[in-house]
């Protein structure tokens, strides 16, 4: 099978990015960028991001997974800690992130390293998760082969049954990661493939140094 995308194409024209006008301190851009898509009726899920880790095998993987909150800090998403990225964390926090807003012609690229956050943040988010999510995350062996999807709905009626009645805790293979960035490029396409590119680097005095790149 052959299927020839040579002419796929679009010009880029909604916007630009210069150094005279972005903050000093990345973060700061990631907010108002954040807030910008927010608002935008096209764009869905805006908190969506792509993480790439390098898994066990030595190969890198990446799959989608929602922002729950950022910081000064970093970036924080919710997992199980024995699902194939948490495995990979586990053994190279070096991880990437990535934003894409096609209808704001805008991408975001995050590399950090990764750790997980305190239990109290991981407990208090889970108490906010909707009942079928926090019995879900008893419920599913993430990234684990299972023998059926009945399998996965026998194992979900068990603890529904179990915790009939009563909270259900935060199981322990279960939380919060923080993703600590050394580096955020900011991407803002342009017309004639000359997009605008900057990348802020994490100093050792922990300033940011700011650089525009070639397209």
């Amino acid at each position: 099978m052959s299927q020839d995308l040579s002419n796929y194409r679009r010009v880029y024209q909604k916007g630009t990015l210069d150094e005279s006008n972005t903050p000093d301190n990345p973060i700061e851009l990631f907010r108002d960028w954040f807030f910008e898509a927010e608002k935008n009726e096209d764009c869905i899920e805006v908190n969506a991001m792509s993480l790439a880790t390098i898994e066990l095998d030595g190969y890198p993987k990446i799959r989608v997974v929602l922002l729950k909150k950022f910081t000064w800090e970093g970036f924080i998403f919710y997992t199980n800690y024995n699902s194939d990225k948490g495995k990979a964390i586990a053994k190279n926090n070096k991880v990437g992130l990535s934003f894409f807003w096609p209808k704001m012609e805008r991408q975001i690229k995050i590399k950090g390293v990764v750790e997980k956050i305190s239990e109290n943040l991981s407990d208090g988010y889970f108490e906010m998760r909707p009942r079928g999510s926090q019995i879900g995350a008893w419920a599913s062996p993430q990234s684990q082969v299972i023998p059926s999807k009945e399998f996965l709905n026998k194992k979900y009626k068990e603890y529904e049954q179990k915790f009939e009645g009563k909270d259900v805790p935060r199981p322990l293979h279960w939380g919060g990661f923080i993703v600590k960035p050394i580096a955020i490029e900011f991407w803002q396409g342009r017309p004639n493939r000359l997009h605008d590119r900057i990348r802020y680097s994490l100093q050792p005095d922990y300033n940011w140094k700011k650089e525009r790149l070639g397209s």
